[in-house]
This record gives C-alpha cells, structure tokens and sequence, in this order.
C-alpha cells in the first residue's frame, strides 16, 4: 500500500530529493503531503517546490519555544494526514507534540553506527577517530538525540587515505538508497517495534 510521509528536513535536501526520485520511478509505495523546513533559506524547500510539493517553512523565532514550533508541525502534518514523519537532515529534536501525535511513526536518518557517534558532526568525529568501519542508521526517534529504535543499518569501511569529504561523500551515496529502501520496508508494513524496544523487520 502506499504511506503518506511528511519530511522535515534543514539544509539542502538531498534525500528528500533520493524519496521524491524513488517515488517517481515507481520504486517507493509512497507520497509526500508536506515538507516542513526549519530555516527559510534551506535548499530543501526549491526542491520541494519544484516536485510541486506542499510547504511550511518555520524561522529561527518560531522555534524561541520548540513545543510551540513541534505543536504547529504536529498539527500540520495531521492536517496533511501523514502516516510517518521523515526526518531528513532536519538539526532540531522533536518534541512531544509530535511524537505523541506520531508515536513509532517519526523516522530519522543519523550518518554513523548508532549507538557511535551520535550528535550534529558524526561524519567529522567517525573520521577524527580513526575507525576503520563508519555507516548510516536509520532509527525511529524518540525524546532523545541519536537514540530510539534501529531499523536498519549498512556499514561502509572506510579506505586508507580518504578525506573526511571523500567519507562524507561515500555516507550520502549509502543513505540516498537506504532511506527510501527503509521507507518502501514501512509502506510494506514490514517493519514492528518489539515490547523490548527493538525493531523486527519481516
């Protein structure tokens, strides 16, 4: 069946844009009823209005009070009758607003091994430390950073003498096709939150 997904999302967009091409090539069982970005200027919001999206762009004042901002969100996306929030390079936490409004319904994209290197730099801090495999998660979230139920990850060994642009780049690549991938896992109904916290997958 096909989900209806609302995508958040900060900076350019580029998995919004990976959904929004898998949608179109018949590949990702879904649609997108809104895109909410937190800064006016993010890139994100051209791409949304080019595939003909619906929008709502919140400033920097919105957020002064984030329940404010996440009721607003919340009550938006209700109004669009998504199925799943899609957190697409989106750098503010939700809230109870939304994660009561959605409960194992708001997905998140974290550029590591979770539970490694969570937070705003991941990419940076995987590289700073030398680790050989790095990777991309994608976990339900909840009322903390980085954290919540994993529903899929896929490693990338990391190749002697790449750039922590190279390893930025070869991160991107992985998570253009895992999310919507994951996406297609929900819109299957394959994807359950166990009593214990984990994710089964069927």
């Amino acid at each position: 069946m096909s989900i209806k997904l609302g995508v958040l999302l900060s900076g350019s967009g580029t998995n919004l844009q990976a959904i929004i091409d898998r949608i179109a090539a018949g590949t990702l069982d879904a649609t997108i009823e809104l895109v909410v970005a937190s800064r006016p200027d993010a890139y994100g919001i051209k791409r949304a209005q080019e595939a003909k999206l619906q929008t709502l762009t919140l400033s920097k004042e919105m957020y002064t009070d984030p329940l404010v901002a996440d009721e607003i969100i919340a009550t938006e996306l209700r109004m669009h009758e998504v199925d799943y929030v899609i957190m697409a390079g989106y750098m503010r936490m939700v809230h109870e607003p939304i994660l009561a409004t959605f409960p194992n319904r708001v997905v998140n994209l974290h550029p590591a091994l979770l539970p490694s290197f969570k937070g705003a730099h991941a990419i940076q801090d995987a590289y700073d430390y030398g680790v050989k495999v790095t990777g991309v998660t994608v976990h339900f979230a909840d009322d903390k950073y980085d954290c919540g139920p994993i529903i899929a990850q896929q490693a990338l060994v990391v190749e002697e003498g790449w750039t922590v642009d190279e390893l930025e780049e070869h991160i991107h690549a992985i998570e253009h096709v895992l999310y919507p991938d994951t996406i297609q896992l929900l819109a299957e109904g394959r994807v359950r939150v166990r009593d214990n916290g984990t994710v089964e997958v069927s």
